[in-house]
């Protein structure tokens, strides 16, 4: 079998002619895939520390570190590719309609996704609150990517999608720390208004679960054609308050009747 020697001396040069014309681009190119792959890795560990010492919610650390680290890893590909002369037109096309496919199908998802990371950063509510959401009132139990989970007083377990608590209104009951207590009772004409209003500071002297500040309020709050209403409002703890209001209110019933006054419906 004979070489031609011709054939394999314009092989030989059109290698030399790609590595001399390509050569220091794959090479920048591989430098450039190490190196960018190697300070990625030093930002992710920068990403973790960065966002455990402001106290960034544990559930969130992991997400943003794994979306950032991906994002530049594949920037960083894409750009590899660029340096090698790699045509990029169709790949682009491809990746943006199926980014508007996975956009469009995971539209509520991804909204979710956003109004679970603002909840989780501005923090309106935190785990242990107490609140009012979508018509149910509990505490939240968890709080996740997606859904917050919220435990009602009557052991019910509610999952809302956090689209749902970023756009619409939420009651924090719990967030100040303590509530107002507010009790009305209608009494007769024939009642003497300082004995009651006596009954009631007394009962709220006695009563532990009241707070002292702020301080309590007493008087008449609705005048009728037989009799009038007198409203008590009292300060007390947050948590625990419609059993301190159930035990309250057993407690000044009780003194009212002891104290001789009468209740509508009361027997003679």
């Amino acid at each position: 079998m004979k070489f031609d020697a011709t054939k394999i001396n314009s092989f030989y040069d059109k290698i030399y002619d790609w590595i001399i014309a390509k050569g220091p681009s794959v090479i920048l190119g591989i430098i450039l895939l190490f190196a960018g792959l190697w300070l990625i890795k030093l930002l992710s560990k920068w990403l973790s520390s960065s966002m455990h010492k402001r106290n960034v919610n544990p559930s969130l650390r992991p997400f943003l570190t794994s979306l950032i680290v991906i994002t530049l890893r594949v920037l960083l590909v894409l750009t590899v590719m660029q340096i090698l002369g790699i045509e990029l037109t169709f790949l682009t096309v491809l990746i943006g309609g199926i980014g508007v496919a996975a956009g469009l199908a995971l539209s509520g998802t991804l909204q979710n996704f956003a109004s679970g990371a603002l909840i989780l950063i501005l923090k309106p509510f935190v785990v242990g609150d107490n609140i009012v959401a979508q018509g149910q009132e509990g505490t939240v139990s968890s709080i996740q990517i997606f859904y917050t989970i919220v435990t009602t007083f009557d052991n019910r377990t509610v999952v809302i999608p956090n689209s749902k608590l970023s756009n619409e209104v939420i009651i924090n009951i719990s967030r100040q720390g303590s509530r107002r207590l507010d009790v009305e009772i209608k009494f007769s004409y024939g009642i003497d208004y300082d004995r009651i209003s006596e009954i009631f500071n007394k009962t709220v002297d006695e009563f532990k679960h009241c707070l002292k500040t702020p301080e309590r309020r007493i008087g008449v709050s609705v005048l009728e054609d037989n009799g009038f209403k007198v409203v008590l409002n009292v300060w007390v703890k947050a948590h625990g308050f419609t059993d301190t209001k159930l035990s309250f209110q057993k407690e000044l019933m009780k003194n009212l009747k002891q104290g001789g006054i009468k209740l509508p419906g009361m027997a003679d």
